[in-house]
């Protein structure tokens, strides 16, 4: 537990006392170390941070991960201006200040926030950390603008975070090498974690937010501080704060997936689209003295979309829902003015994100941590929206759960329609042949329709949902490709041809996506569809012979289609119930899907799930469950309705009866002198195991309960019995008695191997399916014939997964016995 804390704090430690030699030896002649190996340094251990923190945050939340992935965000734009530097990019007087700057302002607010929440909450360690950095970095900006202040004060700064550290370091060796009997205040990281796990159970949060929040505090300094006069212009040394803010909130938006928290995963895909845009824009003077223009339609659809998913954000929280409306003025005044980044507007309205998100980062840091909570409306949104019959949010434990079974992200259909929308819109603007980069297209085609949709797709497939991952994933690769290759200006008089031919491959995989779409759903089916007419676009175009308004007739169909989706999926992981239905399968196949509709389905990871099952059984039900070997279909011994129901449900053939299971031989111990000596002795030694073993019928079979329904299960001269060697189906067992148990699968049919194909073959036959994934084996059990057992002769009806000589082997040393 105590190593990804002590990775991450060592590792500031280390980036601090690099940053201090630095520092000590600013005003000499040459550096003690060069800028390029300085930013190379800072750049290491940005990456080391970033995984002490995401790989501790997965344990329990904490101020720590915030800390760790902040200052990884602050050395990675901080070392790529070094390297910059070190390279001769910024050689102009006032370039290095100019481009370091605005990430210096960011970080010393934002660790200065991190500090006063730590100290609040008393985690002085973290807090002399955040604060001492903070410090260092406002020393550094004074120094820019005052040659009174000297480099030895951010030096000394940053030689506090190195005490801090040693210190933290002493106490965790002295703690391994006392065996845990001397701790040093601040450093005993078990009882830290008890608390943490106490609090992150109680409290329902993504812990992620505070970083990207702070993400958009730094792109909104570098704009903000041009319009205030604090950096003299805007260019090439300021990308790497965007493109850093723009790469970290990917990282956040998939890390808030991982979190359950759809939403605000979806505004973070946003807000990282208009980094790598505004780092484009700083980039593109590199190229041409000009400054590029920007697509006005796709502006207004941006801001629409951030719009609508403010109003649903207001629904779980008013303050975020808020929060918003300051990105859909910004894409409006960005729509205004031709030039976009470069104007006053949007950099005003720039300011008020930086003002606000620094807000927010104190408002949700403080939430995470504090037991005593800043209102933030959560609670009166919830009272309203319970009077009311119509609308009811979604809520509980299996909020995110997939249809079919168990995911560790939540659904992210809602940013993949949303990307289409976006990359849809932005092929409107057709640009200047002879200067394709200079309107700013390439940032929204290929970051929204290519690398977030590929993240969408990529999710998608965590989830289980293999035809919409595989559309994803391939209409991400068709933005990226074709994108690059039309409006980066890479057509030529030969490519052409090529392009082509590659277009009309991707239009027959399309085509296979939408006959596979017949059997999933309407909106689907005119989603696939409608994008041939995108495709189409970049075909003609690369034959030059797209035909005037062609885009706009292609764009504005499968924009909406796109945006009919984005609500679906929006409105039903909000709400319960289906607000805006995404249709029904158009081809419905007999046994196929079955499911959908009536069967539950429940994890088998959890106990509560079990518990569920087994009341399901208790009151006469049947369950696909997962054993040791192959899915079954079960039903208990005592209610012999439910016996029946699952003999009817599979359509039993006469020579492969229904088995009994029990999770000990004590379930018959009422029985035992009804069985041969040497037969117990066999059921004894040979379970609990996949050996099924077919014992002959007798009054025993009395004292299950099964009745009239007993017909149903075995032959008239024989049963077969095992206790399965698998945790799940005998607690299963312990909770209802002993079971009568049938493969999931229609007779003559292959095993089930996995849930999903026991919801494809039987979804509308049982009443719920335990759901484990693939099974551990292929193969089903071996069954041993022990009805002449008494004169030491077995017979074998199946040799599955246990071998005939294992089987051998274990009836010689039970006859030996």
């Amino acid at each position: 537990e105590s190593l990804h804390s002590s990775i991450g704090l060592l590792g500031i430690s280390a980036g601090s006392l690099v940053l201090a030699v630095h520092f000590y030896g600013f005003p000499r002649a040459a550096p003690l170390i060069p800028s390029t190996a300085l930013g190379v340094l800072l750049l290491i251990l940005s990456s080391l941070l970033a995984y002490a923190g995401i790989r501790r945050s997965l344990r329990n939340a904490s101020l720590f991960l915030s800390l760790c992935l902040t200052i990884s965000a602050f050395w990675c734009g901080y070392g790529v201006v070094f390297i910059l530097g070190g390279q001769g990019v910024l050689n102009d007087t006032g370039d290095f200040r100019n481009a370091l700057v605005p990430g210096l302002v960011t970080f010393t607010l934002a660790l200065l926030i991190i500090a006063v929440v730590g100290f609040l909450c008393r985690e002085v360690i973290l807090a002399m950390i955040a604060s001492a950095v903070s410090l260092a970095s406002a020393h550094e900006v004074a120094m820019h603008y005052s040659t009174t202040f000297g480099s030895s004060a951010v030096a000394c700064n940053y030689m506090i975070v190195c005490l801090v550290g040693g210190y933290f370091a002493l106490g965790r060796i002295l703690y391994f090498l006392t065996k845990e009997k001397i701790a040093l205040p601040g450093t005993d990281l078990a009882k830290k974690k008890t608390h943490e796990q106490i609090q992150s159970t109680s409290v329902n949060m993504n812990h992620f937010a505070v970083t990207g929040l702070i993400l958009n505090m730094l792109s909104a300094s570098v704009f903000g501080c041009r319009l205030l006069g604090v950096t003299g212009k805007l260019f090439i040394g300021q990308v790497p704060w965007l493109w850093t803010a723009g790469v970290y909130q990917i990282g956040v938006c998939i890390l808030s997936y991982r979190a359950m928290d759809v939403l605000m995963a979806t505004f973070f895909g946003f807000t990282s689209i208009l980094k790598f845009a505004g780092g484009y824009c700083l980039l593109y003077p590199v190229w041409q003295l000009e400054e590029p223009s920007f697509p006005s339609p796709f502006l207004v659809i941006f801001s629409i979309l951030f719009a609508v998913l403010a109003l649903f954000l207001t629904l779980k929280s008013p303050v975020d829902g808020l929060y918003l409306l300051f990105y859909v003025a910004y894409c409006i005044a960005l729509a205004c003015r031709p030039k976009g980044f470069f104007e006053g507007g949007p950099q005003g309205v720039a300011v008020a994100i930086f003002v606000a998100s620094a807000l927010m980062t104190l408002i949700h840091l403080y939430n995470v941590k504090a037991n005593a909570k800043i209102p933030t409306g959560k609670a009166a949104v919830k009272a309203l929206l319970a009077r009311s019959s119509f609308l009811k949010l979604r809520e509980g434990a299996d909020l995110h759960a997939p249809y079919l079974g168990y995911s560790k992200y939540a659904d992210a259909d809602v940013l993949g329609y949303a990307c289409s929308v976006l990359a849809s819109f932005a092929i409107t603007m057709t640009g200047d042949p002879q200067a394709p980069l200079a309107a700013v297209v390439i940032p929204w085609v290929v970051v929204a329709g290519g690398i977030l949709k590929l993240l969408s797709g990529s999710v998608a497939f965590a989830r289980g949902k293999t035809l919409e991952s595989t559309a994803f994933i391939l209409y991400a690769v068709m933005w990226i490709i074709w994108g690059l290759t039309r409006y980066g200006g890479l057509y030529g008089t030969t490519r052409s041809f090529h392009a082509a031919v590659g277009i009309i491959a991707f239009m027959l995989f399309n085509g296979f996506i939408v006959f596979c779409t017949l059997f999933l759903n309407i909106a689907w089916f005119f989603y696939s569809l409608t994008f041939f007419l995108i495709a189409i676009s970049f075909l003609l175009d690369a034959i030059h012979a797209l035909p005037a308004g062609y885009d706009i007739a292609a764009t504005l169909i499968f924009g909406l289609v796109s945006f009919y989706c984005f609500l679906s999926a929006l409105l039903n992981s909000i709400f319960e119930g289906s607000c805006l239905p995404m249709g029904r399968p158009i081809v419905q196949l007999s046994g196929v899907g079955g499911g959908m509709t009536k069967c539950l389905h429940l994890p088998a990871r959890k106990a509560s799930s079990v518990k569920r099952i087994a009341d399901i059984l208790k009151n006469g039900g049947t369950c696909g469950i997962p054993t040791d070997t192959v899915y079954v279909l079960v039903a208990a011994c005592n209610r012999p309705d439910a016996v029946e129901k699952a003999h009817q449900s599979k359509r039993q053939a006469q020579d492969r009866p229904m088995s009994l299971w029990i999770s000990s031989l004590k379930q018959l111990e009422p029985a035992k002198h009804l069985f041969p000596p040497v037969l117990w002795d066999f059921m004894e030694a040979a379970w609990p195991s996949p050996i099924s073993l077919v014992v002959p019928r007798g009054g025993w079979v009395d004292f299950l309960g099964m009745k009239d329904s007993a017909k149903y299960v075995g032959t008239p001269q024989s049963i077969a019995i095992r206790i399965p060697d698998c945790s799940v189906t005998t607690h299963l067992i312990d909770l209802v008695g002993p079971i009568v148990v049938t493969s999931a699968n229609p007779t003559g049919e292959a095993d089930t191997t996995h849930h999903n194909q026991v919801y494809a073959k039987l979804g509308d036959k049982v009443d719920a399916v335990l759901c484990d994934g693939p099974s551990p084996e292929n193969i089903a059990s071996t069954v041993v014939d022990c009805t002449k057992i008494d004169s030491g002769n077995i017979g074998f009806f199946r040799v599955g997964i246990i071998p005939k000589s294992q089987v051998l082997q274990i009836l010689e040393q039970v006859q030996k016995k």
